[in-house]
């Protein structure tokens, strides 16, 4: 079960969603010390405590977080900063 979910509209082409989830994915990794790596259309990323998926479909991508117990209590933090990213690189 997912601790931040996030759906965020967009109208890129999956070829722009896919780099925009990269530049997501980047800052996550930078921020966060996680590992990414794409499957198809879904970047997973994981550390310790953390793990996740940004899953791209036409005009939506999908952010689902599952955060280990000592960082449940950021989640509202977490949540704010990704949002604010992904609003960022996918509606700009």
């Amino acid at each position: 079960m997912a601790d931040i979910s996030i759906l965020q509209e967009h109208t890129l082409s999956m070829e722009q969603a896919r780099v925009a989830a990269q530049k997501v994915a980047d800052e996550m990794v930078a921020d966060y010390e996680m590992v990414a790596e794409w499957s198809g259309d879904v970047l997973s990323f994981k550390r310790t405590g953390v793990s996740g998926t940004l899953s791209l479909v036409e005009n939506q991508a999908h952010l689902e977080i599952a955060l280990g117990f000592m960082l449940k209590g950021f989640a509202s933090k977490i949540e704010e900063k990704v949002t604010k990213n992904m609003q960022k690189v996918f509606v700009g």
